[in-house]
């Protein structure tokens, strides 16, 4: 698999597939992947095959190798990172992987950021510190100009290292894996990289030669009042979180390009002899650098060479403007020209360089941007799989957005990271956060994660950190596959055709760039922090509660979009309009290919008002003359709610009321959201294709408008595989409505077609009569788990197993059989909705020795046909519950299970940690099993 499996074309056996209303095809790629921790690379070949072949029948497509820091009491069995004997795992597991169908990336690391031993401190991550000083004519300065750095240690667990037991050279102290370094600054004294003095009457001059080694000045100041500034360089000491063994280390510098080959160095070396043509993608888990306890990377060592040639004049001679000490003007845009060149640096020294060597390797790079101090969209373009995490839609959309306007086919994400507390999340609560993802654009879902575990270890086993829990510990597994199978429908459809967004919205980065700050870099994880408040915020969310489909954009993307019957094409797609967020500043040269655009066709919506100024202070005049001579170009004239200036073939058009400026250019909508219901489209070759997702506590059952026109629609439940052409009618305008039946936090996918279909018709039921409840014995047996089996009961009234009598069912994490025997219902039904009521948390369910469904929640419904009932019936259901009352039952009685290294495992809420851990001994047992009441309603087919 390489990088063809990224094209952008539609394979002819999917498009036969779509032809027939029927499935896409599942593949590997379709399937959900997942992060697999190998914690200490303390890997076995019989526990990776007995690993793997657990995650393939679970219903993964992949995994994602990322090695991270150990488990106590395993350090024999540590396997150092990159090592002779890491590589034979890693050639096992390739070759494993391939036999079972798993597609395998690997981390470009370990843990995250870049950086490992081999990172010295010529290629480890800086910071910059000044000294500012004033003399009058004829003085001198009397003290050396050194800066001494206090020296720290950050690690990320509760011991507390002091700096001075350390050795400088990271990689030779003992037990860094006990120490669990996060960042380290030792105590220096920085000699002076560049003295500036700047006189009251505009003079500059470079005194960094007149100071000797010992940091004395040798200059006599001449006449006026004299501003010395005085600039350090010294290590930022972020080293690379929860490293494994051999990992270890300092972050690079990532505004180097030397830093950077330095590092992948290391794995050319590794990978000689070694066939590693079966990794799929090299990976990069965020930025991350600047979290750490003190201070920024914001230097490089060839920064002001760097700065000159990309903004044409020397910083040096502007050192109190990028500290903010001069006049608040210059201040601004120096410190822009600062973060813009930052920008570029992180896009072409790190990302660029990074892309290039994984293509040497025949492997694809799938990067999380998102933390970097740089243009996300154009990090993100930059490489192949855009990566993206969190619970917030427009922070999806950065990297949906890249790949959509670069024409990447695939988009993924980090997924359920946080949900809740430490065993407390149910697949039902996944589910959710799985479809946002969807409903943002992500068509390639990676769980954060699965834990290598060796067979046989004492419950639960080896775990992650983060909050879910995605291993065979887990109650829940037995059900995971119905989840698995259920995104894999999903993406089926997700990773076919091409997004379908009409409005590209500009990203004002450079406003943001203007800003000053009481720190030099800014961050940047979306919208959230940095531009809430912002009319960009303002317009991009109120587009997405409106129904209409947008895409951000960058400076740099514009620069290759062209147009052609009026719609702007960018790489890989076309859309209606771009919009303009009311932005302040915009580089002239952005103005200028907007102009053109507009001459040669499209049409340029403008919220509130045009911008106002050019960023940046090199030849400033010039380029602020330059955009004014630009914006005389554009006259508006009033029409109606909006103003409209025709220019060239197209126009652009100014409101400050959305929806008429959206109206204006005629951009399509939806208006599904009425209903409640979100989505996302999608076009193929003939036809539209829909998710669409109720994110309500209501059902919803009715007609619903698509903007698409259509001959034929077909629906499709990728929970429970049913499928067929689905009721519409055709409204006047040509455009259709389509009848759907969606349960709260249920998902359907619409697909339109140009062309008159035939099938077997959707599957749709209506409710016909009142509900009979299930009565009777029911039998309790409980099948698998611990800490202990507890007895089997018998009880004629449904409840938490928890409520039953004794300690064991309160302790007890694992799965219960619930079996009752029934008459047949009474009254004749097409088919009867069997209702389990409350459960917590997954259901198997069984009719008569037969399978019906695995149900995941929020709703426990399924249909089973009247031909399935019989006059006498046996009911069985496997519940399984959270890991959560067996941890509280270990924690309580001081059992240890937190044996790992490094962070160990923290709470997610601060009333949940205990000596610097997580701890459940507080808690009350979790409500388990199956509360009911559990019904059979007769339903009907709604005949088409």
């Amino acid at each position: 698999m390489k990088k063809v499996t990224l094209s952008t074309i539609l394979s002819a056996a999917s498009i036969a597939a779509m032809a027939q209303v029927s499935w896409p095809a599942i593949n590997q790629e379709t399937r959900p992947w997942a992060r697999w921790w190998w914690e200490g690379s303390a890997v076995d070949q019989k526990n990776l095959t007995a690993n793997m072949q657990d995650y393939k029948n679970a219903g993964l497509g992949g995994l994602e190798i990322t090695p991270i820091y150990g488990v106590k009491g395993y350090e024999k069995q540590f396997i150092n990172f990159l090592s002779p004997q890491w590589m034979q795992m890693l050639d096992f597991t390739l070759k494993e992987a391939k036999r079972l169908n798993l597609g395998i990336d690997i981390a470009n690391g370990t843990g995250w950021p870049f950086g490992g031993p081999w990172i010295k401190d010529k290629d480890a991550s800086k910071t910059v510190y000044y000294k500012n000083y004033q003399l009058k004519g004829g003085e001198q300065l009397n003290e050396a100009i050194v800066y001494k750095t206090d020296g720290f240690v950050s690690t990320a667990n509760t011991k507390k290292v002091s700096v001075d037991t350390l050795n400088q050279d990271i990689a030779s102290n003992k037990d860094l894996q006990g120490l669990a370094l996060d960042q380290v600054k030792f105590p220096m004294l920085l000699p002076v990289q560049i003295l500036m003095a700047y006189s009251d009457n505009g003079q500059k001059i470079d005194l960094t030669n007149k100071v000797d080694a010992s940091g004395k000045l040798n200059w006599t100041a001449p006449e006026g009042n004299w501003n010395l500034y005085a600039l350090f360089q010294g290590l930022h000491g972020k080293m690379v979180e929860r490293a494994a063994p051999g990992g270890e280390g300092y972050a690079i510098d990532h505004f180097s390009a030397e830093a950077i080959h330095t590092f992948l160095s290391r794995f050319d070396e590794a990978f000689k002899g070694h066939d590693i043509s079966y990794i799929r993608a090299l990976f990069n888990d965020s930025y991350e650098v600047d979290d750490a306890r003190s201070g920024q990377h914001n230097w490089t060592p060839k920064m002001f060479e760097e700065f000159q040639q990309r903004r044409g004049y020397d910083l040096r001679n502007y050192l109190p403007a990028l500290f903010q000490k001069a006049d608040e003007e210059t201040n601004k845009r120096v410190l822009y020209d600062y973060r813009a060149t930052i920008d570029e640096l992180i896009l072409e020294h790190f990302t660029k360089e990074w892309k290039k060597w994984g293509d040497t390797k025949g492997t694809v790079i799938r990067n999380q941007s998102h933390g970097s101090p740089a243009n996300l969209l154009d990090l993100y373009g930059a490489i192949d799989i855009p990566e993206t995490e969190g619970t917030d839609i427009m922070r999806f959309k950065f990297a949906t957005s890249a790949a959509n306007v670069t024409g990447k086919r695939l988009s993924s994400s980090e997924s359920a990271t946080w949900l809740n507390e430490h065993f407390l999340s149910n697949w039902g609560d996944v589910k959710k956060a799985l479809d946002l993802f969807m409903l943002g654009g992500v068509n390639h879902i990676f769980y954060h994660g699965v834990n290598y575990s060796p067979k046989g270890e004492a419950w639960p086993g080896w775990l992650f950190y983060a909050a879910v829990h995605f291993n065979q510990s887990n109650p829940q597994w037995k059900d995971f596959k119905a989840l698995n199978d259920y995104v894999a429908r999903s993406q089926s459809f997700l990773q076919m055709g091409k997004p379908d967004n009409n409005v590209l919205l500009y990203f004002p980065l450079v406003d943001r760039y203007m800003e000053p700050g009481r720190v030099m870099l800014q961050h940047f994880d979306g919208i959230e922090k940095n531009f809430e408040g912002t009319d960009f915020a303002h317009t991009a969310e109120w587009m997405q509660e409106k129904g209409y489909g947008f895409d951000f954009f960058s400076d740099r993307q514009l620069q290759k979009m062209t147009t052609a019957n009026g719609n702007i094409m960018t790489g890989g797609n076309n859309y209606q309009t771009i919009l303009l967020p009311a932005n302040k500043f915009i580089p002239e040269a952005t103005f200028q290919k907007l102009l053109e655009l507009a001459n040669n066709g499209a049409q340029i919506l403008v919220y509130k008002s045009l911008p106002q100024d050019v960023p940046g202070f090199n030849k400033l005049q010039d380029r602020r003359t330059a955009f004014q001579n630009l914006v005389q170009q554009i006259r508006f004239t009033d029409n109606g709610k909006v103003k409209k200036a025709v220019v060239g073939k197209g126009a652009f058009i100014l409101s400050d009321d959305m929806e008429a400026l959206l109206d204006a250019a005629k951009v399509r909508r939806e208006t599904l959201h009425e209903a409640g219901i979100q989505f996302i489209r999608k076009r193929n070759n003939d036809g539209y294709t829909y998710f669409l997702d109720n994110r309500t506590d209501k059902a919803f059952s009715g007609w619903v408008p698509l903007s698409a026109k259509a001959a034929s629609v077909a629906l499709f439940d990728p929970m429970f595989a049913k499928s067929g052409i689905a009721k519409s009618r055709q409204k006047q305008n040509g455009t259709v409505e389509v009848y759907v039946q969606l349960r709260p936090s249920e998902s359907a996918i619409v697909q339109t077609f140009n062309t008159k279909k035939t099938g077997t018709a959707f599957p749709y039921v209506t409710i016909a009569g009142d509900e009979q409840e299930i009565k009777g014995t029911w039998t309790i047996e409980f099948v698998s788990g611990g800490p202990k089996l507890p007895a089997k009961v018998t009880t004629d009234k449904l409840g938490s197993w928890t409520n039953l009598d004794g300690d064991d069912v309160k302790n007890f994490s694992g799965t219960a059989k619930y079996s009752i025997s029934f008459a047949k219902p009474l009254g004749k039904a097409t088919a009867w909705q069997l209702d389990l009521g409350h459960v917590d948390e997954t259901a198997e369910v069984f009719l008569n020795g037969k399978k019906v469904a695995t149900l995941i929640g929020p709703e426990f419904k399924v249909e089973i046909p009247a031909a399935s009932l019989q006059a006498n019936n046996k009911l069985e259901v496997l519940v399984s519950n959270l890991m959560a009352n067996r941890i509280i039952y270990m924690d309580k009685n001081c059992m240890q299970w937190k044996k790992f290294y490094n962070i160990n495992m923290s709470a997610r809420k601060k009333e949940n940690v205990k000596n610097g851990v997580f701890d459940a001994s507080g808690w009350e047992p979790q409500a388990s099993g199956l509360a009911g009441p559990v019904t059979l309603t007769p339903i009907t087919r709604i005949v088409q």
